[in-house]
């Protein structure tokens, strides 16, 4: 059975639509243990929700794992890994933060405990009711 993951990116780094210009990325430039050890855990075909930070909070569509963790080729130095996403489908309506922050059933999910976090896993509930919230 495949995991949940939740990936954010700043729509100025790396957004939604540059994801769907060019189908599939390597998700570089983690820099966080905790991030990093979620890329490690993350499995081809994981199905991974793509959440815009900053700019009109958030999650815009589903990715999926097409390559697991390898070396992050933009790290100078230390262990920092990557993964390869593909861009699946976008959510038909957005899921914005405050939505997500205003349903109950959410309380717990990571995004709102550790909003730092840039890869945290979601559980398959929490990706079920966020898919629902989207329209799909």
């Amino acid at each position: 059975m495949a995991n949940h993951w939740l990936v954010k990116s700043e729509p100025s780094a790396y957004s939604w639509a540059d994801l769907i210009r060019e189908k599939q990325t390597a998700w570089t430039g983690v820099r966080n243990f905790q991030a990093r050890n979620n890329l490690r855990a993350m499995k081809k075909g994981d199905l991974v929700l793509f959440y815009q930070s900053v700019t009109d909070p958030s999650v815009r569509g589903i990715t999926k794992v097409v390559k697991e963790a390898y070396p992050d080729p933009t790290a100078k130095e230390g262990d920092w890994s990557c993964v390869d996403l593909a861009a699946v489908k976008p959510l038909p309506s957005p899921v914005t933060l405050q939505e997500i922050k205003g349903e109950k059933s959410l309380a717990e999910i990571s995004l709102i405990k550790q909003s730092r976090l840039s890869v945290m896993p979601i559980a398959p509930g929490e990706y079920e009711r966020i898919l629902g919230m989207g329209g799909i």
